[in-house]
C-alpha cells in the first residue's frame, strides 16, 4: 500500500469512509450497507463499497457479482486493495466499485493489528478517488471491527426495535466512544413496522447514551419493514433496481440524500 500520502492528506482523506456497523448481526447491516452505497451511487456520488466483515462476507452475492479476487489476495500480498475492486454496474452504465471480502475463512478474523491498520490506511488512500467509501464490518467489537471503524468519518450503528439489538447497539457505542471519543456516531434503526415504532427505539438507545456515557448520538434514519427487501435479496438484485418506490427504498434514498447534504 502506498505510502506517499502525509498525514494532513489522509485525515482529509478519513472523513469520506463511513463506516456501518452493528452490535449484533441478523438486523439487516450488509443490506442497509449495499442499498446505501446504491443510493448514493443515484445520487450522483462515486462510491466504494468494502465488505469488512473478514471471514464471513457476502456482498458480492447480494449484488450477484463473481470477484476473481478479494481480500484474501490482499493479505496474502498476492494483489494491491486497488486490484481487488469490482464494478457494479447497471444498464446504463452507473454504479458503484465494490472491494470484496472472503468468506469461510476464519483466518482473517484475526489480523493483526499492524494488517488491519494498514487496510484502513488504504482505504482511506482510495478516498481520494471517492465521494464515499463505505465499510461492511462484521457485527459485534471484535479488534477487527474497533481498529476498521477507528477513523474521522462517520459510523452509522444499525439496530432494530428488538431489545436485544438495542443492549448490542449500545455495548457497540459504548467501546467506540470510550477508544475514540471523537467518533462521529449516528443512530439507524430498521426493519420496524412504523416510523412511530423507529423513534421510540431510538429514543431508547438515545436515553442509554445520555445516562451512562454523556453523549448523544442523533437519528441518522429510520427503515421500515418491508416485504421486497427479502425478494430483492434472494433475486440478488439490489432493491432499487428492482423495487425502487418500495417503502424501504424510499428510506433508505432519504438516508442517503441526509448524507450527501452534509
Amino acid at each position: 500500500m502506498s505510502t506517499q500520502m502525509n498525514q494532513e492528506e489522509l485525515a482529509s482523506l478519513e472523513y469520506r469512509l463511513i463506516t456501518i456497523a452493528s452490535g449484533k448481526g441478523g438486523v439487516g447491516k450488509t443490506w442497509v450497507s449495499v442499498t446505501l452505497a446504491h443510493a448514493l451511487a443515484r445520487a450522483g456520488r462515486r462510491v466504494l463499497l468494502f465488505d469488512g466483515d473478514l471471514g464471513l462476507a457476502n456482498v458480492d452475492i447480494q449484488l450477484g457479482l463473481m470477484p476473481d479476487r478479494d481480500i484474501g489476495q490482499v493479505i496474502a500480498n498476492e494483489a494491491t486493495l486497488a486490484e481487488t475492486v469490482v464494478r457494479f454496474s447497471e444498464a446504463d452504465g452507473s454504479g458503484f466499485d465494490v472491494l470484496p471480502g472472503k468468506s469461510g475463512s476464519g483466518a482473517l478474523g484475526s489480523l493483526s493489528m499492524e494488517a488491519l491498520r494498514s487496510i484502513r490506511t488504504g482505504l482511506s488512500e482510495m478516498a481520494a478517488n471517492y465521494d464515499h467509501v463505505l465499510l461492511d464490518l462484521a457485527a459485534g467489537i471484535d479488534p477487527a471491527v474497533t481498529t476498521l471503524s477507528k477513523h474521522r468519518g462517520r459510523i452509522l450503528v444499525v439496530m432494530t426495535a428488538d431489545p436485544t439489538s438495542l443492549t448490542d447497539a449500545y455495548a457497540f457505542i459504548k467501546v467506540t466512544h470510550m477508544r475514540n471519543p471523537n467518533a462521529n456516531i449516528s443512530i439507524v434503526v430498521n426493519n420496524v413496522g412504523s416510523k412511530r415504532e423507529g423513534e421510540k427505539a431510538f429514543e431508547a438507545i438515545r436515553r442509554a447514551c445520555e445516562g451512562f456515557l454523556k453523549i448523544s448520538p442523533p437519528l441518522a434514519g429510520i427503515i421500515k419493514n418491508d416485504a421486497k427487501v427479502v425478494d430483492a435479496i434472494r433475486s440478488q438484485v439490489p432493491l432499487l433496481t428492482r423495487h425502487p418506490q418500495a417503502e424501504a427504498a424510499i428510506d433508505i434514498k432519504a438516508l442517503a440524500a441526509s448524507l450527501v447534504g452534509r
